[in-house]
């Protein structure tokens, strides 16, 4: 439990901001929401696509793997869009309680999450195209990849980086 004094303290991680743990909760607040814009466009996007799919006149020529593939897609598409209202609901709910950090922490949680979603949604739409379009070998290539594509970006790539920084910081 966090007292009065404790949130008004200076942070003392030595990232060269002298900021309060109240400051910090607004300064990461405000970062969250900023990533959640950028998700919600791209989530729009795909989401927008896979309803336009179904009234096209080819979706008849969709096999029953590719329309399983499609529902199973459209049900990640309404995930990932409740997933980014989560925060904002969640902020409404507490809103005036004096519980940022907890919202923030909470909030960075669900991003995460979120980030999982859109990455399988971000595949499974590649996939479905080029199963479409060409056939399942391809799709099967493009999953792969895709997917290691996915997890280099967002898994690798961070972990070097953070790697990186703890073994400049011991030098």
């Amino acid at each position: 439990m966090t007292s009065e004094s404790d949130e008004h303290r200076h942070d003392d991680r030595d990232d060269g901001r002298q900021e309060t743990a109240i400051e910090r909760a607004d300064r990461n607040w405000e970062e969250l929401l900023q990533e959640l814009r950028v998700m919600q466009t791209g989530t729009q996007i795909l989401t927008g696509f896979l309803l336009a799919v179904a009234f096209q006149p080819r979706f008849t020529e969709l096999d029953a793997a590719q329309v399983s593939l499609y529902v199973i897609l459209v049900l990640l598409a309404a995930l990932a869009t409740v997933l980014a209202l989560a925060p904002v609901g969640l902020h409404r709910a507490l809103f005036g309680k004096q519980l940022k950090p907890v919202l923030v922490r909470h909030a960075a949680l669900i991003v995460r999450i979120d980030l999982l979603v859109i990455g399988a949604l971000s595949v499974g739409v590649t996939t479905l195209i080029i199963d479409f379009t060409m056939h399942r070998t391809a799709a099967l290539i493009t999953l792969v990849a895709s997917s290691l594509l996915v997890l280099i970006l967002w898994l690798v790539v961070p972990m070097a980086i953070r790697h990186r920084r703890a073994r400049d910081s011991d030098n």
